[in-house]
């Protein structure tokens, strides 16, 4: 059985649930009433130890103060998810981009874009993999696993939407 740890991070946005893998990388960042988010398992190890730089770094995304997390992050997926998470890795604090705009970066077409929107949809790493950043191409504020109030929010956060 894979070893998965795991610890509460308070944040403004409601307690963080955070699942980290042997080699203490990130494996998900779950919100509370997030479609598909993740929940305490049998058999995880609760331990503050592996999440220390990732509680820092998140109190100072929320404080206003960093733009760009520095953490090790293995999300796991298929090839196609994980090309779509790393593109979303690209998009810049205090932008967005559209759904068409990431199936173009990682070279799928136009036709891909509802795969693309379903690959996002399954971000394990809110906040930390911004997903927030992905918007309708008419500027919408579309679907988001971590709910709408949420997303609105933490593009307020960093300037991406007027205060």
């Amino acid at each position: 059985m894979e070893t998965v740890y795991w610890e509460h991070v308070a944040a403004p946005v409601g307690q963080l649930l955070l699942t980290a893998d042997a080699d203490g990388a990130l494996t998900s960042l779950s919100v509370p009433g997030q479609k598909g988010g993740r929940t305490v398992q049998d058999g995880w190890l609760h331990d503050p130890g592996p999440f220390r730089e990732a509680a820092d770094q998140l109190a100072a995304y929320f404080a206003g103060e960093l733009k760009e997390f520095r953490l090790p992050l293995r999300a796991r997926g298929t090839e196609f998810r994980e090309r779509v998470w790393d593109a979303l890795d690209d998009v810049p604090y205090g932008a967005t981009t559209t759904y068409g705009e990431i199936a173009t970066r990682i070279g799928a077409s136009r036709a891909a874009v509802r795969a693309v929107g379903g690959a996002i949809g399954a971000n394990p790493l809110l906040i930390l993999r911004p997903c927030h950043r992905v918007i309708g191409a008419d500027g919408s504020m579309t679907g988001y696993a971590g709910g709408l109030e949420r997303k609105v929010r933490l593009l307020t956060l960093e300037g991406a939407l007027g205060q």
